[in-house]
């Protein structure tokens, strides 16, 4: 089985890690798709989205992940504490939920619940390094301001015009903060919809992944332009 050695933490959110590792061989995957990881040794591993684009995973020679962490602040037993150094078991690619082979220019809609964001930023990033020129849009919901992981990159996207961004929070939020608030609702994917048949691709908690695609549908959005990351029990919003 392929190992990797973690190089980098940080906190993403207060309830998330992004972790990067560095694999020793090539890890050939899709945007959108995961791998099983798990401390080495431990026998356990459990499945995460990979946080990054393969295009540029194959040039660094690194995954990332976005790690979500439990009450005892520690991801769980898979990954007790990880930190730099710490050599974990990977395994995969493994997933359905990826860009369909041949997918026209068309316009992209992503739709995001908590760290249900982590294939969609690999999909993102996977988009622009391509250089493929198509409008894209991302609908994110998370508990708080400060749950929206990697939100500083996507804003500077959306500020270079190469993105529309729109975030609501479904919890708490300050008096003046400048976002939406409340689940995601139909008026918010019918605001960011980045043009006439997009590709729609949606990924978070239970709920978000099952109300979604009823929403888009109603807005009329074909079904077989909908793609649902079915697996994902996780995530916050």
């Amino acid at each position: 089985m392929p190992t990797a050695v973690i190089d980098h933490v940080h906190h993403e959110t207060p309830r998330s890690l992004l972790v990067r590792v560095a694999v020793d061989s090539p890890f050939g995957f899709a945007a959108g798709q995961s791998a099983l990881i798990g401390e080495h040794g431990r026998g356990e591993r459990r499945p995460y989205s990979i946080a990054v684009g393969p295009r540029e995973a194959a040039s660094s020679g690194r995954l990332e992940f976005l790690v979500g962490l439990g009450a005892d602040g520690s991801p769980g037993s898979h990954l007790p504490s990880p930190s730099p150094g710490t050599v974990i078991d990977i395994e995969g690619p493994i997933g359905t939920f990826r860009f369909p082979d041949g997918t026209p220019d068309r316009p992209l809609l992503f739709v995001a619940g908590g760290t249900g964001i982590a294939p969609l930023r690999a999909m993102l990033h996977d988009v622009l390094a391509s250089g493929r020129d198509v409008p894209m849009s991302l609908v994110y919901s998370a508990r708080t301001p400060e749950e929206f992981a990697f939100d500083r990159e996507l804003a500077a996207l959306a500020a270079e015009g190469r993105l529309r961004y729109l975030r609501t929070v479904t919890r708490q939020a300050h008096a003046d903060w400048p976002g939406e608030r409340g689940r995601i609702a139909p008026r918010h994917l019918e605001q960011a919809l980045p043009g006439e048949d997009p590709m729609c691709f949606v990924c978070g908690p239970e709920a978000l992944v099952h109300e979604v695609p009823r929403m888009l549908r109603e807005l009329g959005i074909a079904p077989d332009r909908i793609r649902v990351e079915e697996w994902t029990k996780g995530g916050s919003e």
